[in-house]
């Protein structure tokens, strides 16, 4: 919708259903099938393509399966990382590169507050191990090799709270689990209820991502605001306003006036999934104050279209969700201009 000739890259569809399979965006992007940890495949891609941007959200996602496949997730997540940082670092072409990694990278220790940029790294499981991990490659890389290529290249790093919204069919994950068990008449198996969350609806990043990336190209080209700090090697945190970090149990009550017949049962007692933090909250003055960021939706809202996205899936369980998707983009910006948010406006 924005004009740009868009390129992805996956090694496999990771679900079934699958958004890319559902939306038909076979039909849009071009899309290639290689393994990220694959240097001399994906160097080789990339360098064909060329491209102005790149956004790096390759990754094994879950933190369940961190445990179960805890090499795979830090061979992806953090060997991934680097692949992608060794091709910018070889590239004879100008780029802004987004590194997106997780809120999930801070070393949490459960405070009230919300953490800030500048906070220490860590993790005590795979998955937030991994993404830790992935932060000291992208900055080692940024210092060492990237940061003097002022001319050509530009980089910083997105970190997202916790995402809900349509098409997202992972296993082991909140709304997922909700929409399946619902959808069968069948009552969602929680294992921690009282985790608290900075939930926010898939949008909100990716506006986020978007205008990190809008940033960087203005100051590459020269065209930004006057007498700003450089962008360039800079994390942001996008996350929710702090009144929407609320529990699990929170979040399933105000899911339930929208799923008629649906009911979720507490089997915290039985929980021998691993270690999982029980409070995250984020910090996102930086984005607020240095991209002219915000998030868009209310909780409500948020909610809202998570469970109209998978309702009307289900409802109607063979039509494309290119339609539905596109609707839920432009109400979304629609809202972000109604309350006169800077990105929407521009």
């Amino acid at each position: 919708q924005m004009g740009a000739e868009v390129h992805g890259i996956s090694d496999v569809i990771p679900t079934n259903p699958s958004h890319f399979e559902t939306a038909g965006l076979a039909e849009i992007v071009n899309h290639h099938f290689l393994d990220i940890r694959d240097f001399q495949a994906v160097r080789e891609q990339v360098e064909s393509i060329r491209p102005d941007f790149i956004f790096h959200l390759a990754a094994q996602p879950l933190v369940k399966k961190s445990y179960s496949h805890p090499l795979e997730t830090f061979e992806v997540n953090v060997m991934g990382t680097g692949t992608m940082l060794e091709i910018l670092r070889l590239a004879d072409f100008p780029c802004v590169a987004v590194f997106i990694t997780s809120d999930k990278c801070y070393d949490n220790v459960e405070w009230t507050y919300g953490y800030r940029e500048e906070d220490a790294l860590g993790g005590k499981d795979p998955y937030s191990g991994s993404k830790g991990s992935a932060e000291l490659i992208i900055k080692s890389y940024f210092h060492s090799f990237l940061a003097h290529r002022s001319d050509t290249f530009r980089m910083g790093v997105g970190r997202a709270g916790n995402v809900i919204g349509g098409a997202d069919w992972a296993a082991d994950r909140i709304v997922p689990d909700c929409m399946r068990s619902w959808s069968k008449k069948e009552a969602v198996l929680i294992r921690s209820p009282h985790a608290t969350r900075p939930w926010q609806h898939v949008l909100e990043p990716l506006s986020g991502y978007l205008v990190l990336g809008q940033k960087l190209r203005q100051e590459l080209e020269g065209t930004g605001s006057p007498g700003r700090r450089t962008f360039n090697g800079e994390a942001f945190n996008f996350g929710p306003d702090a009144i929407q970090n609320v529990t699990v149990g929170e979040l399933l009550q105000a899911m339930i006036p929208h799923w008629e017949g649906s009911r979720w049962e507490d089997v915290s007692e039985s929980n021998n999934s691993g270690h999982e933090a029980g409070l995250l909250k984020l910090c996102c003055d930086k984005a607020l104050h240095g991209l002219d960021w915000k998030a868009t939706l209310t909780f409500e809202e948020t909610v809202k279209f998570t469970v109209d996205w998978y309702r009307e899936f289900y409802t109607h369980p063979g039509n494309s969700t290119r339609q539905l998707s596109t609707k839920q983009i432009q109400d979304y910006m629609d809202r972000a201009r109604a309350t006169g948010i800077a990105w929407a406006n521009q």
